[in-house]
């Protein structure tokens, strides 16, 4: 069936959601998600970043929605028309979303270790308002660990509810949730259990913000002085494929995550072993450094290697530019 985004058209499956035919046209086009993620089913449809005007409904029926749609949990239908930076509306309503989600976030970006690597800060970036009109007293929770290995940071987190999607469907087991309701609403665990479970660590990966983080890396270093590596090693667990990303300060490895696409999602889950336990680099083959989007701020310093027009005619030359290049990154 065929759908048309800010005057793009592009055929697509049936049942698609808007969001995923945005994505397949790429670009400015596709709307932000701060809580729908492809590879945990059901996800979407809580932070509203992606609302879309949806100016035709389909051939058949043309009238265009009343309101606008979140375009994660919105299937596309024949002939339909939709609006994403096209419509003032839209951008109105997005910048409206970011100030609520920012309502209670504290302003911990300098010290926060998700700085760099944040969606949230993208999205204020993008989309949001120069300032503030909430005048009132912002909710604040006591950081708790609900694991070993885990803290959460519940000022934080904008109850995107991607945690416990991934506790519920790649883990054998759920230890957390939403508890109570409304303004009062919060990630937690029942009576403080402990969240542990040979995948538990892939909640740190989805959280969008950094309400989760990992205490294995907790202030360590700046994302953005630290050199990404893609590797793999063949892990034990049956459901881990052993490819992560090795994020290197020097010849030490600071952390250990998951690969993830230019989405920002993860590609495979990755075991507690591989994400914790292994941080040499004797335990890993390396496949080469992780591209980076030049968007990012992590990509800051890290260059690739092209040799320039007449170096490339000049095996001594080229030699010798790679030397220089290689002294510069170690530097």
């Amino acid at each position: 069936m065929k759908v048309t985004i800010d005057g793009i058209a592009i055929e697509v499956e049936p049942g698609t959601s808007i969001l995923n035919a945005a994505r397949q046209i790429g670009g400015d086009v596709v709307p932000p998600a701060m809580c729908y993620y492809s590879k945990l089913k059901d996800s979407g449809g809580k932070c509203r970043t992606c609302l879309v005007k949806v100016s035709k409904g389909s051939e058949k029926d043309p009238r265009p929605m009343p309101k606008l749609v979140a375009s994660c949990r919105t299937t596309v239908m024949d002939g339909m028309e939709v609006q994403n930076i096209t419509s003032p509306e839209v951008i109105e309503a997005r910048k409206g979303i970011v100030e609520i989600l920012l309502i209670n976030h504290p302003l911990d970006c300098p010290i926060c270790d998700q700085a760099g690597e944040c969606d949230l800060q993208n999205l204020a970036f993008d989309h949001g308002a120069v300032k503030t009109r909430y005048e009132f007293d912002r909710r604040t929770f006591e950081r708790i660990d609900i694991g070993d290995k885990i803290q959460l940071h519940m000022t934080r987190c904008i109850l995107c509810y991607r945690c416990v999607f991934v506790a519920d469907q790649i883990t054998d087991h759920r230890e957390h949730g939403i508890l109570n309701r409304g303004d009062h609403s919060e990630i937690s665990t029942y009576i403080q259990k402990a969240v542990d479970n040979d995948f538990s660590g892939n909640v740190i990966d989805v959280c969008p913000v950094g309400a989760l983080t990992d205490k294995t890396f907790r202030f360590k270093n700046r994302v953005w002085f630290t050199k990404p590596v893609d590797a793999h090693r063949n892990c034990n667990h049956p459901n881990c494929n052993g490819k992560v990303t090795l994020w290197y300060k020097g010849e030490e490895v600071l952390r250990v995550t998951a690969r993830k696409d230019k989405y920002g999602e993860v590609e495979e889950f990755i075991c507690n072993e591989c994400r914790f336990d292994k941080k040499k680099t004797s335990d890993w083959v390396i496949e080469g450094p992780r591209h980076i989007s030049n968007k990012s701020v992590i990509n800051s310093n890290h260059y690739d290697f092209i040799p320039l027009p007449v170096v490339k005619t000049n095996p001594v030359l080229m030699e010798a530019n790679k030397e220089q290049f290689e002294r510069d990154t170690r530097l």
